[in-house]
């Protein structure tokens, strides 16, 4: 007699589980959901799952119906945000009438090449960073790195002495600690923080700067595996394969539309943009659309300016926060959220990482009721991090992981910026870019093991330049 196989949960796309980061997310917009929330509690309907995507389940066939039925339901209320969080490009355009002006000429030739590179190489350094500690709170992270004499935090995570009953209370992220603490370190290890720039490369080189939130969508049918997508991106996947079209695919039954997940993919569109945050962002708007709107939508926009004015060079990384501001719309929760981690960060004194664990104790007190994977605390915690570090890239990437949520998304896009800002790989400190062997691994067709360097030069291939702009 054989035993029952364990059911399988797939995460993030159970409508049981939905039902609960639905319900959250009203509660963040405002919205009136308490008796849609007292009928789904009575009939034996749960919260979300605090940090796993999916409840340990099975799920009865009649709660799973309810799921649908109150799905439906949720997505017919009114957002009393709409109109200051608007997602529809014209929308957007009206509520940011004063984008940032483009650098003339932007960049070219061996030095811009050089400048991606360390973009590319700082975004591996800050997601690796991040990784074995993701899901990690707050008190775990601190805990971790102080117990290996790494805090404030200076290198890569490590076990090494780390005593037993510490490291059973907080372990660190199972699919990470194989490869990527710092004695476990051969080459980046895959992370959908770089698969996802690795899909935008082929995308631009299979459609250019031309491309459409359809062609995004046919990309990742054909090149990225379902099961290395999370949150929202899971969701548009499954709503693909059950014939929704965008934009619906970012609306349907996804509570995860304001998430962190559009922002991760944002950097080649500011790499491919250099000194153009506003065409930065109105590419970053159409690969985002896919699958978030509102918060998530403006997240994207603000990372790909960022990194668009940043891969531009001759500005600071001042310059390049209050320029990716200018493409968000002025009232909405993400703008807030940002001048939040700035006066936070500018109000402590810099040139030391001590003073930044009270930015990030005020930070998680005004906005750890989000969820972790939530956008709106995450682009905080950036903004404040870059601020505090002046722009440095070491000082940024240990802050910003520091600081907790989803510290390898954090991390990556940190760094991004950071070493856009340094200039050169050989800018970036080799304790970090060293352990990389200028190796990225990955399941993104044709690319694994693909060095830093080659993924510079293909970048800048396809990158709008003087020379290009120059072409008739």
């Amino acid at each position: 007699m054989t035993a029952s196989p364990a059911p399988l949960r797939l995460t993030w796309v159970q409508p049981e589980d939905l039902v609960g980061h639905e319900l959250a997310q009203a509660a963040l917009d405002g919205r009136d959901v308490r008796a849609i929330e007292e009928r789904w509690r009575a009939a034996g309907g749960h919260p979300a799952p605090e940090r796993a995507g999916a409840s340990p389940g099975p799920t009865p066939p009649g709660l799973r119906a309810l799921a649908v039925r109150l799905l439906d339901e949720l997505a017919a209320l009114a957002d009393p945000w709409a109109a200051r969080e608007p997602t529809a490009l014209a929308d957007l355009r009206a509520a940011t009438p004063q984008p940032p002006a483009a650098t003339t000429p932007p960049p070219d030739g061996a030095a811009f090449t050089a400048r991606l590179e360390a973009g590319w190489l700082g975004r591996a350094v800050g997601c690796l960073l991040g990784k074995p500690v993701e899901k990690l709170p707050l008190d775990g992270i601190r805990q971790l790195a102080a117990a290996t004499g790494n805090w404030p935090l200076s290198g890569y995570f490590t076990e090494r002495g780390l005593a037993p009953a510490l490291a059973a209370r907080y372990p660190w992220n199972r699919r990470s600690r194989p490869t990527s603490l710092a004695e476990n370190i051969d080459g980046m290890p895959e992370d959908d923080d770089l698969n996802y720039p690795l899909l935008g490369l082929l995308l631009l080189e299979a459609h250019g700067h031309s491309f459409t939130t359809a062609d995004v969508a046919g990309l990742w049918l054909a090149e990225l595996p379902a099961g290395r997508t999370f949150t929202a991106e899971r969701v548009a996947y499954r709503n693909l394969l059950d014939g929704v079209e965008p934009p619906a695919t970012a609306t349907h039954h996804n509570p995860f539309r304001h998430w962190i997940g559009a922002l991760i993919r944002a950097d080649i569109h500011g790499w491919t943009h250099p000194g153009d945050p506003a065409a930065a962002a109105g590419a970053a708007w159409r690969d985002a659309v896919l699958t978030h709107t509102g918060c998530g939508v403006h997240g994207a926009l603000f990372a790909a300016a960022l990194t668009a004015r940043a891969a531009g060079g001759g500005a600071d990384v001042h310059t390049c926060l209050a320029d990716a501001l200018r493409v968000v719309p002025p009232e909405s929760r993400l703008a807030a959220a940002v001048r939040h981690g700035i006066a936070l960060a500018e109000a402590e004194p810099t040139g030391t990482a001590a003073g930044f664990a009270t930015v990030v104790d005020r930070l998680h007190a005004a906005h750890g009721h989000h969820h972790w994977v939530h956008v709106l605390p995450n682009v905080a915690l950036l903004a404040a991090a870059l601020t505090h570090a002046d722009g440095d890239f070491e000082g940024a990437v240990c802050r910003v992981v520091s600081g907790g949520w989803d510290t390898d998304s954090n991390g990556a896009t940190a760094g991004s910026v950071t070493g856009l800002l340094a200039g050169a790989p050989d800018a970036l400190p080799a304790a970090w870019t060293a352990p990389l062997k200028n190796r990225l691994a990955t399941t993104v067709g044709g690319l694994d093991g693909i060095g830093f360097d080659a993924l510079a030069r293909r970048t800048a291939a396809v990158a709008v330049t003087a020379s290009k702009e120059s072409t008739p």
